[in-house]
């Protein structure tokens, strides 16, 4: 399946565009999206461990079933006063 990932803060920056298209296998879970957002910005590696996605407008744990029509979001951590 092809989902899309909505890349928020220095995501969106270092991908410079706004989201991502990913081809999944059917049983894909959120981790299975991490390691492919990762594929596709390297740079975020370093923030891994700190990076949160959510899945139709609810934070995900990568155990999370991701399923055809999914809004999924990776929201990488921010900084500001």
């Amino acid at each position: 399946m092809r989902i899309r990932v909505k890349l928020f803060a220095v995501a969106r920056q270092l991908a410079k565009t706004e989201q991502l298209a990913i081809d999944l296998p059917a049983e894909a879970r959120v981790g299975d999206v991490r390691q492919a957002v990762l594929q596709q910005i390297p740079e975020l590696t370093d923030l891994n461990d700190h990076i949160r996605f959510s899945v139709d407008a609810e934070f995900a744990s990568d155990d999370t079933k991701i399923v055809a029509g999914s809004e999924v979001a990776c929201i990488p951590p921010v900084s500001g006063g």
